[in-house]
């Protein structure tokens, strides 16, 4: 009990000297400058929202269809064909188009997947720590102990080349990182005095875990997922480039990249896919940088000055 005054105390204090103002901080923020408004946040927000559109509409935008094979091959960009066509004559810029229904919807689906798996893990290890912290500390360490490529592409060697496989082995080689950054916060939090206030009133470890250190650890977890997210694209790229993932005649852009590495003269079959996965990628490290900025509070002082 003397732990949860001090604590209420502690919190009461900072009410009347107005540090926890809710006025306050509304003025702090609307003289400050926001992260959102940085250039390099717009760019993110502006790619990353045209990627979702074409993602939605690709069956009204893309003007073929992306398995159509009626074209001359390896006709260079004109105005009939922006992007030009590929080894089969199918257009390029349709199949780039219905590519970000495969690459997006995928990388984020298996970051949610990884995020998930490595947040439960790691939190449950840093709380309880013991013969739990310990076996999933070694099993991330051991997942962590090769790269994460040749460790993917073993898993879906072994499983079958296609886009499941592929998605699965991702999330394997994505997890442990996770569970080490939730568990170092796990270690940090539970000792705080709101922690063990709540733990003297009576809760349980995972009601702890639940309502009390679930708001602290959503921050970090959600840059970091931001940031995974052209890391996935990547990966999944990756491995459909070595044919270990999307398999013809599906409009992947790794595969896509693959067909053009056939012909160097034909230049765009793999410029323009390549050019997507550049941009996608970036557009998330800059949606991570920007999510840095805003959730960290001594990040968004200093821009705010």
């Amino acid at each position: 009990m003397n732990a949860t005054r001090l604590f209420l105390g502690d919190r009461l204090g900072a009410d009347r000297t107005g540090t926890d103002d809710p006025t306050a901080r509304r003025k702090r923020r609307r003289g400050g400058k926001s992260p959102w408004r940085s250039p390099l946040a717009l760019t993110g927000l502006v790619i990353i929202g045209i990627f979702l559109i074409a993602a939605v509409f690709a069956s009204v935008i893309s003007p073929e269809d992306p398995l159509a094979q009626k074209w001359p091959k390896y006709q260079s960009p004109s105005a009939d064909h922006w992007f030009g066509t590929d080894q089969l004559g199918r257009d390029i810029l349709s199949r780039v188009i219905h590519g970000t229904r495969i690459s997006l919807p995928l990388a984020l689906l298996l970051v949610v997947l990884a995020m998930v798996i490595g947040t439960v893990l790691g939190a449950v290890a840093g709380y309880f720590g013991g013969w739990i912290d310990m076996v999933v500390m070694r099993c991330a360490d051991l997942v962590l102990a090769f790269p994460a490529i040749i460790l993917a592409m073993a898993v879906v060697a072994a499983l079958g080349p296609n886009l499941t496989n592929a998605v699965l082995a991702v999330v394997i080689v994505s997890w442990p990182t996770y569970a080490r950054v939730v568990r170092g916060l796990v270690l940090t939090l539970r000792q705080s005095d709101f922690v063990q206030a709540d733990r003297l009133l009576g809760a349980s470890g995972w009601r702890v875990l639940a309502v009390d250190l679930r708001p602290n650890l959503a921050g970090p977890v959600a840059v970091l997922a931001a940031l995974d997210l052209g890391n996935a694209v990547l990966l999944l790229s990756g491995l459909s480039f070595l044919g270990l993932g999307a398999q013809p005649p599906a409009a992947e852009w790794g595969a896509m990249v693959n067909a053009g590495s056939a012909n160097f003269d034909a230049w765009w079959v793999a410029v323009f896919p390549g050019a997507a996965i550049l941009l996608s990628v970036l557009a998330f490290n800059f949606l991570g940088d920007t999510l840095r900025d805003a959730l960290d509070p001594r990040t968004a002082r200093a821009i705010r000055k």
